[in-house]
């Protein structure tokens, strides 16, 4: 089994937020990786991941960072393979890393979700992907029904929350 996924961290600090795209991607069935690679620290392997990863069959890379959070950027610079970085919140209350990485200059685009928002990453990423698979694209469909079938029970649970002046 060879990854079609690669999530990548600045820090292993960062797992408990990117272990929620792990899991979704074990759901789904997707092989994947997860490495920690620091565009600071070990310039030269992000440099290395970068290259080869469309070699090795890497389909959609997932890059989390925080704080300067450049390393969605370069991974981005140095590849063809679509990048979606997750802002991650350690320090200003995540701002600066989204800012990092959602403004990069043309030509090195990098899809960005929302501060910690690696859920959203790996649903991206499997969007992407179940767009030539078919039977991943069924699955997703099911996964996105599933979503409103959340709702659907929730808001059956909020009519039998009584207050004096609700009115349903």
């Amino acid at each position: 089994m060879n990854p079609v996924v690669s999530i990548i961290m600045g820090s292993t600090s960062d797992l408990p937020v990117m272990e929620k795209a792990a899991k979704l991607l074990d759901e789904m069935e997707i092989p994947f990786e997860m490495n920690a690679l620091s565009a600071h620290r070990t310039p030269d392997e992000v440099a290395r991941f970068a290259t080869e990863a469309e070699g090795r069959g890497i389909r959609v890379i997932i890059a989390a960072a925080g704080m300067a959070a450049h390393l969605p950027g370069v991974i981005a610079a140095s590849t063809a393979v679509p990048v979606i970085g997750v802002p991650i919140k350690s320090s200003l209350e995540g701002m600066d890393a989204l800012l990092a990485i959602v403004q990069m200059p043309p030509g090195i685009p990098v899809a960005t979700v929302g501060i910690n928002g690696a859920l959203n990453a790996a649903i991206l990423a499997v969007q992407i992907l179940a767009l030539g698979d078919e039977a991943l694209s069924a699955k997703f469909h099911a996964y996105k029904k599933g979503l409103a079938g959340k709702i659907v029970a929730a808001n059956e649970e909020l009519h039998k929350v009584q207050f004096k002046f609700k009115t349903n």
